[in-house]
C-alpha cells in the first residue's frame, strides 16, 4: 500500500513506522527540526517495553506538492493544523484514495452521511469557513479513533507509552472493500483496527474522557490518575461527562461503557500527561475547539445546557490565548 502520513508526530509517526516495518511504501510529511532529524537519522520509535526501532524514510518532506497521490492518506495533524494545509492536501488525494483522519474530538465531517434532521450540517467549531469540506472530498474519508498514547520526546524520536487500537469505520456504517483493506494494513503493522458499524459512538466514547481530562490537566498540570483520585476534580469530570452524555443521547449515540467505568479506565492509565497538557508544556496550540467547542456547539443545537463545559472551556481558552500572546509555555519545576 502506498501511504502518506501528513504530520509524523506522536501518533502519525507511530503509524508511519509500524506500517513501514510491515512493508508499506510510506511517505512522511513533517517540518522543522523533527523533519531534519528524520532525514538525518531516521525516525526512532521507543516501545512500551523500551525496545527501539529505527526506520529510514527517504521520501520524508515538508512539501506536499512534490509527492503525488496515494492509496491512503493518514492525517496525523492536530485538528487545528489541518485547515492551514487543506489546499495542499487535495493534491495527495486521487479518485480512489482513502483519507484517514486521526484527530481527537469531533471531526469536521461528523454530519456527512449522518442522516436525520442534522444530516449534512457543518460543524462550525472545527470548520468555521467550510474550507475543510471544500478541500477534502468527504467521499474519500473513513472515520477512525486513536487510542494509543505516545509523545515526541526529541526531534526524530517517538515514545510509545501504551495502546495499539485504531477502531475505524465508514461514515454510513457500511463494510466496504476499502475499509477492509485499510484495516488489514493496520493489522499487518501490528495494530488493532476493528471495523465498526457505528464509528461516531466510538468517537464519542474517547471524546467523553478527552473533553474533561484534557482541559483539566492543562489547567492543573495533573496527570490522569491525579485527576481521578482527587475528589473535587473527579466530581468535575463527572459533571462534564454527564452534560456531554445528554447531548450525545439526543444525537442517537449509545455509549458501550457506563460513565464510572470510563473514568476508571482513565485512572488505570496512571500518571500519563494528556496531549493537551503536553501542548501547554511545549508552548503549542491546544485543540480545544475539536474537544470542547464542538460539544458546546452541539449543546446549543440540541438545546442542552452545558454550564460545566462552558466554564472549563472559557478558562482553558483564556490560558491558550495568554500563552499564544506571550509566546510562552507553562511547566511545573521542582524548587528543591
Amino acid at each position: 500500500m502506498n501511504v502518506c502520513v501528513v504530520g509524523a508526530g506522536a501518533i502519525g509517526g507511530l503509524v508511519g513506522v509500524k506500517m513501514a516495518l510491515a512493508g508499506a511504501d510510506v511517505t512522511l510529511i513533517a517540518k522543522g527540526p523533527h523533519l531534519e532529524a528524520i532525514r538525518k537519522n531516521g525516525l526512532r520509535l521507543i516501545g512500551p517495553d523500551g525496545a527501539e526501532q529505527v526506520v529510514r524514510f527517504p521520501k520524508a518532506t515538508a512539501d506536499m506538492t512534490e509527492v503525488g497521490r496515494f492509496d491512503l492518506v493518514v492525517l496525523g495533524l492536530k485538528s487545528q493544523q489541518i485547515a492551514p494545509v487543506a489546499s495542499s492536501l487535495a493534491g495527495l488525494i486521487g479518485p480512489e484514495t482513502v483519507v484517514l483522519p486521526l484527530q481527537n474530538g469531533l471531526p469536521w465531517w461528523y454530519f456527512h452521511k449522518h442522516g436525520g434532521p442534522h444530516g449534512g450540517r457543518r460543524l462550525e467549531s472545527c470548520d468555521p469557513s467550510g474550507e475543510l469540506g471544500r478541500a477534502i472530498d468527504l467521499e474519500r474519508v473513513v472515520g477512525c479513533v486513536t487510542y494509543p498514547g505516545s509523545e515526541v520526546t526529541a526531534p526524530g524520536v517517538i515514545r510509545h507509552v501504551e495502546g495499539d487500537r485504531f477502531p475505524m469505520g465508514e461514515l454510513d456504517g457500511a463494510e466496504t472493500g476499502r475499509i477492509r483493506a485499510v484495516s488489514q494494513a493496520f493489522v499487518q503493522a501490528g495494530l488493532k483496527a476493528p471495523i465498526l458499524a457505528d464509528i461516531r459512538s466510538e468517537i464519542w466514547l474517547k471524546l467523553w474522557g478527552n473533553l474533561s481530562f484534557n482541559p483539566i490537566s492543562a489547567l492543573t498540570h495533573a496527570t490522569l490518575s491525579d485527576i481521578c483520585q482527587y475528589p473535587l476534580t473527579r466530581d468535575l469530570v463527572t459533571h462534564m461527562m454527564v452534560e456531554a452524555q445528554q447531548i450525545a443521547h439526543k444525537l442517537g449515540i449509545v455509549f458501550r461503557v457506563p460513565l464510572e467505568k470510563r473514568i476508571a479506565g482513565a485512572e488505570r492509565v496512571g500518571k500519563h500527561k494528556t496531549s493537551t497538557l503536553q501542548d501547554v508544556e511545549r508552548g503549542r496550540a491546544m485543540e480545544l475547539d475539536a474537544l470542547m467547542g464542538t460539544v458546546i456547539e452541539l449543546g446549543r443545537i440540541t438545546q442542552t445546557a452545558t454550564p460545566y463545559l462552558d466554564t472549563v472551556y472559557a478558562l482553558t481558552k483564556l490560558l491558550g490565548k495568554t500563552l499564544t500572546e506571550e509566546n510562552g509555555r507553562l511547566q511545573i519545576q521542582r524548587v528543591a
